[in-house]
């Protein structure tokens, strides 16, 4: 009976796996070659979805790579070559292109897939290990998987070949995503969910979702309406707007105990307020706002467009919805 590994062991066989398919991906890195970029360029040209197939763990890989596409501006989705065969290559449009995933080259479930692109004349790149395989000798482009050892002690689970694969598909969205020029805001349209997408989003986009009272005053107000204001504001400021309804700064509850050392009630808002405070724009994203916010300890600031202000941010309402 064979003894348990203990804890030393099984940290040493872990390392050993995670350097195999690092020594394997840095090789990948040096052998890539001119078809990557020829791939990158006919996704890039092609006015429909890139479809992605694969069956096993090749299917798993391909699905993650369609979703990458589609994050990163190409429409893109996942199609199971068993499922082809039964009717959902009507999926695929003339104006489409696909990206078959087979490390042989030469599984027979996506034979179907294969001779329908050749027949009807719709762009196939491939992720492929064998060059003189069926899926290679048929594909438009082929963008080899280097031949390296799998990092299973056995040799046969895909552990090597699908990282591989896995960093050839991040690599060929990031080029397409290169050739559309998408931006930070073209990514953040595409995520709206989860901190990342929030952090992405316009301020005037958080403005519209998310519509706040904004207490406000006269320059000329007295301190007696200042304290109203902000009492009943329940933001802990006040935006205090000029004669021709500008923002001219702001009144705090550390602005209203300052005053409080001298004649308060004889006071106006222009004598509290603090002058030239930080604001918002509503074309910053949030991240840009946040950061903002953190660096400078604000709790709160005003959204300023055109002089006038248009809205109010407090950090706790961001930590509340999951802002950071």
């Amino acid at each position: 009976m064979n003894k348990h590994p203990d804890d030393a062991e099984l940290l040493t066989l872990a390392r050993s796996v995670i350097k195999i398919e690092a020594d394997a991906l840095h090789q990948l890195g040096g052998q890539i070659g001119p078809q990557m970029a020829q791939a990158a360029r006919m996704i890039f040209a092609a006015k429909g979805h890139c479809i992605v197939s694969g069956i096993g763990k090749s299917g798993h890989i391909g699905r993650k790579i369609a979703a990458t596409l589609s994050s990163t501006g190409t429409p893109a989705f996942f199609i199971h070559p068993t499922e082809a065969s039964h009717g959902d290559l009507g999926m695929i449009a003339s104006d489409a292109c696909v990206l078959a995933i087979s490390n042989s080259g030469e599984t027979r479930e996506m034979r179907d897939l294969i001779v329908h692109c050749k027949n009807e004349a719709i762009p196939l790149l491939a992720f492929c290990g064998k060059p003189d395989s069926f899926l290679s000798k048929n594909a438009d482009i082929t963008v080899p998987v280097i031949k390296a050892p799998e990092a299973c002690p056995n040799g046969l689970a895909p552990t090597t070949s699908t990282t591989l694969t896995l960093a050839m598909g991040d690599a060929l969205s990031i080029c397409v995503m290169h050739l559309r020029d998408f931006t930070r805001e073209d990514f953040g349209r595409r995520h709206p969910g989860g901190t990342l997408g929030l952090q992405l989003q316009k301020v005037g986009t958080y403005l519209l979702e998310n519509p706040q009272n904004m207490p406000s005053v006269s320059a000329s107000a007295s301190g007696r309406d200042v304290i109203s204001a902000i009492t009943e504001g329940r933001q802990g400021c006040v935006a205090v707007i000029d004669k021709q309804g500008n923002f001219a700064g702001m009144i705090t509850d550390g602005d209203l105990r300052r005053a409080m050392q001298g004649e308060f009630f004889d006071k106006t808002a222009a004598q509290m307020m603090t002058v030239n405070p930080v604001t918002a724009s509503p074309s910053q994203r949030m991240s840009e706002l946040i950061e903002q916010m953190i660096s400078k300890r604000i709790s709160n600031l005003f959204v300023v467009e055109n002089k006038k202000p248009i809205g109010l941010i407090h950090i706790k309402d961001l930590m509340q919805q999951g802002y950071f």
